[in-house]
């Protein structure tokens, strides 16, 4: 356990990202386990305990490494059955990963393993790391966070999904509106080009008023003019009427008196022959 203590000291001075990440919560369970383990604060029945479970346990390292190997993963968690005190291996790629794939497998509701409070996790043979101790408190307790952490995980992507359809239709929304706004800019548009074309129908009608209003009134000042010509003209008329009278009737008393004149001559030559 102390060789474990000093390789990871190592790693974290190298700075080994895999090993910053997870360095306090490591260096915690291994202090702690060392402390566990430290003869000065173990009463000699729990040392004695300590080396029972390791010599039992290393008694049976064939058969642990043969389901690791069969396994394919980079280790398991081994320990021996609370009850009957047989050989429990839970293949898996670290610790966490090997009580996870238990606790969610059919046999763990069966209650026919009985888990120790203490398990040890071993590395594949080819993997040049020590056996790691860890208790089942931590297991659970690490299980319990990522069960929450997973649980949050959901519910963060069930709101990154309300959000995005929220998004999707707000942009569809928005997208609706301004087609909305470029249709009604069209209307208006076409509404201005009708106005215009109105109000120069308009001009062009007022226009022709003007120019109406002007030829009544050239026609009303012209037939004023006709009026007074024809007024003129029956008055001249009338002059000339009483002028032809007045000379008809001056020609017709000299026409008598020459009559006359000429009954007279007429008399006197005849009363000369």
């Amino acid at each position: 356990m102390r060789q474990l203590l000093l390789v990871l000291l190592g790693r974290i001075r190298c700075g080994a990202p895999h090993v910053v990440g997870l360095g306090l919560p490591l260096m915690s369970l291994v202090l702690v386990v060392v402390g566990c383990a430290s003869p000065s604060l173990m009463p000699e029945t729990q040392a004695v305990a300590i080396k029972d479970r390791d010599r039992a346990l290393a008694s049976h390292a064939d058969a642990i490494h043969a389901a690791i190997r069969q396994s394919g993963n980079a280790g398991a968690l081994a320990f021996l059955d609370a009850k009957d005190g047989r050989l429990v291996v839970l293949p898996g790629d670290s610790s966490a990963d090997a009580w996870s794939r238990y606790t969610t497998s059919p046999e763990s509701g069966t209650g026919r393993v009985s888990v120790p409070p203490v398990l040890t996790f071993v590395h594949r043979a080819d993997v040049p790391k020590a056996p790691e101790t860890v208790t089942r408190s931590v297991l659970q307790q690490r299980q319990v966070l990522e069960t929450e952490l997973r649980d949050a995980h959901r519910r963060i992507e069930e709101r990154l999904g309300i959000v995005q359809r929220e998004l999707a239709e707000s942009t569809a929304a928005t997208k609706r509106e301004a087609d909305a706004r470029a249709d009604m800019q069209t209307a208006l548009s076409s509404l201005s080009e009708e106005l215009a074309t109105v109000r120069k129908f308009m001009l062009q009608t007022a226009q022709l008023g003007w120019l109406n209003h002007e030829l009544n009134v050239e026609n009303a000042t012209g037939i004023r003019k006709v009026a007074t010509a024809s007024q003129e003209l029956s008055a001249s008329s009338a002059r000339l009427e009483e002028t032809m009278r007045q000379l008809s009737g001056s020609l017709a008393g000299q026409l008598k008196e020459l009559a006359n004149r000429l009954d007279t001559i007429q008399g006197k030559v005849s009363s000369l022959k």
